[in-house]
């Protein structure tokens, strides 16, 4: 574990520690649960959750006058040929405000620039926190395009009737959710059984649309057991006469629900009786009746976020997954820019003088592949929608 002097104006505190110890921990994912725009990526279960990937975690605290006001856990794994690398998703977290948050942010900042035997370090900021960002690049840090999460989703306000949620929908959808019931859809919450149901939806998915291969089975396994037994994650499964036809894998932290993997069978009548729909429509009315507030449908690509956040005109067809999840009628929104740090200098400036070459293109595929991957597999695969 390493840690900073204390500032004397301050009594701020910087720690760097690979193990904080289980009641450090419990204090840290109270943080995260308790700070809006953020995800379960950076819940200590998500380090064990990857941890069968092959990822190993480091967590930076920030304490002021011992008590926990801002920190990041990043993932970090060897890669060979490329040393290691690391990633944080939706990272670092703030509840100072004020001075105080300013302090926490570099502290954090430089924390991370100075992470040590990391080679290249990929962060996805929370949202809210440009700042964090803005600290980030003046250190070093630059725009990257490496994909480790989402840079912007849409999401729904589950705060209202199911009429008052219902009424945006588009025709077709609003009539069906009065219909898949004499349809002899339904849609149910699964357990670590039906896990297996969705590994097969996902690669049928995969097959019939081109998609890179989806997380192995056993990754999606473990991946539910340890985020169902700390209440982190829920299965659903939608079924046409019985016969399942879609899986929605959400997962929960805070406020939020939010979509992580999905699988369809589009052979069957899934696709003419709308079962990701009835499956989506279901998930709503759970969210909202435990309680949550936001339903986060799992990410926008870049050209909807450009047209409906940025307000560029659209420059072709909107992806199908993209319409799919804005038909309910959520606001769509971005985190700030992600960004990536490659060390030590003289390795960044050797790779910016030669990006254009096949072999550092390659080698910069070979750091996402493995920053996504599910675990062991020959190079150019990957698996898992998000890191």
């Amino acid at each position: 574990m390493t840690r900073t002097r204390p500032d004397p104006g301050t009594a701020m505190r910087l720690a760097v520690d690979a193990d904080p110890g289980a009641t450090e921990l419990t204090v840290w994912d109270r943080l995260v649960a308790g700070t809006p725009g953020t995800d379960v990526t950076q819940l200590s279960v998500w380090a064990r959750v990857r941890a069968h990937a092959g990822f190993s975690p480091t967590y930076l605290f920030v304490r002021q006058h011992g008590s926990l006001i801002g920190g990041v856990q990043v993932l970090h794994r060897r890669v060979p040929g490329l040393g290691r690398i690391g990633y944080a998703s939706y990272g670092p977290l703030l509840a100072a405000e004020g001075s105080a948050r300013a302090e926490a942010i570099r502290a954090l900042a430089v924390g991370l620039a100075r992470l040590p035997g990391v080679r290249m370090l990929f962060v996805q900021p929370a949202e809210g926190t440009d700042d964090v960002r803005s600290m980030l690049v003046a250190l070093g840090f630059r725009p990257s395009s490496a994909g480790i999460a989402p840079v912007g989703s849409v999401r729904l306000d589950l705060g209202r009737s199911d009429d008052e949620i219902r009424r945006v929908f588009p025709p077709r959808l609003r009539s069906w959710t009065r219909r898949w019931p004499e349809a002899g859809v339904t849609v149910r919450l699964g357990d670590e059984d039906d896990v297996p149901i969705l590994a097969d939806l996902q690669r049928k998915a995969a097959d019939s649309q081109g998609y890179a291969r989806p997380a192995r089975p056993e990754y999606l396994q473990r991946m539910y057991a340890e985020l169902s037994r700390t209440g982190n994650a829920a299965l659903f499964i939608g079924e046409v006469h019985g016969v399942p036809a879609t899986a929605d894998l959400v997962t929960m932290c805070g406020t939020t629900v939010r979509g992580r993997l999905s699988g369809f069978d589009r052979s069957g009548p899934g696709g003419r009786l709308s079962v990701p729909g009835a499956a989506r429509w279901e998930i709503i009315r759970w969210a909202r009746d435990a309680g949550y507030r936001w339903l986060d449908f799992g990410g926008l690509s870049e050209p909807t976020l450009r047209e409906l956040v940025d307000g560029r005109p659209r420059t072709g067809d909107r992806p199908g997954t993209d319409a799919a999840k804005l038909q309910y009628g959520g606001d769509p929104f971005r985190y700030p820019g992600p960004v990536e740090l490659i060390r030590p200098r003289l390795v960044r400036s050797a790779y910016d003088t030669v990006n254009g070459l096949p072999w550092a293109r390659e080698h910069l595929q070979q750091a996402k592949v493995a920053l996504r991957s599910s675990g062991p597999r020959s190079r150019g695969t990957g698996g898992g929608r998000r890191p």
